[in-house]
């Protein structure tokens, strides 16, 4: 259990003054006898004591300096640079303020700001609702000529990268303290992207949708489904 600054003005008690002074080890012996309950003092504790004393001329706990408080002018500086820039990374304000990234975050935690992602939608030409529909009833009359028809498609697994800087999602943000319901459309048929198509087979193909370029197909690796 540590000391309070009673059981430290109590040590000093029991050092004594002028002739009339105890060791350490004596004063370590007499405050165990007095609290036997408690874990014994070492003698470098008294030594701490008496020295604190004598230096400070008081053997109380240090003011605890606990976390430095965020100057308000840098607060105000971060925040203006959300404003300014919603799009903007800890990591941009952090370098341009030359400040923390944990500081920047905390601000932003404070004040409740959050990065909201932006929400991609397809977009839609004329035609696109008619095939919608036409769809919808091409797999509703399949399933229901057989039940079995859902069960039967081979559903595959893709990825597309874009080659001109398209909007990758996971980059893409908007600093903000309520929801901005970003949205922004985009192609599915873009011209400048490479497509990575995985089947239950495992084999990937490589699409290069620039001009005419012919696909290559690049097998990973396969496996037998019944070994799966």
């Amino acid at each position: 259990m540590p000391l309070n600054e009673r059981d430290r003005i109590e040590i000093l008690m029991m050092i004594g003054v002028g002739d009339r002074m105890r060791t350490q080890q004596e004063v370590c012996r007499l405050f165990h006898e007095m609290h036997p309950d408690r874990e014994p003092v070492s003698q470098s504790t008294v030594s701490r004591i008496e020295r604190k004393y004598r230096e400070l001329g008081h053997v109380r706990d240090a003011p605890r300096q606990g976390r430095p408080k965020i100057n308000e002018n840098v607060q105000q500086d971060v925040i203006l640079s959300a404003l300014e820039n919603p799009h903007c990374t800890v990591r941009q304000v952090s370098r341009d303020l030359n400040i923390g990234k944990s500081s920047v975050s905390n601000i932003f935690k404070k004040v409740k700001y959050h990065p909201y992602r932006v929400r991609l939608i397809h977009e839609l030409a004329e035609d696109d609702f008619d095939r919608r529909t036409e769809f919808c009833e091409y797999m509703m009359d399949h399933n229901n000529q057989n039940n079995g028809f859902i069960a039967n498609i081979l559903f595959s697994d893709e990825a597309t990268f874009f080659l001109n800087g398209h909007v990758n999602r996971q980059n893409t943000r908007y600093w903000s303290q309520e929801n901005p319901h970003w949205m922004q459309e985009y192609h599915t048929q873009h011209p400048q992207k490479k497509s990575l198509i995985q089947d239950s087979y495992e084999v990937c193909k490589l699409s290069n949708e620039i001009g005419n370029v012919a696909p290559d197909l690049v097998t990973l690796r396969r496996r037998d489904l019944e070994g799966r």
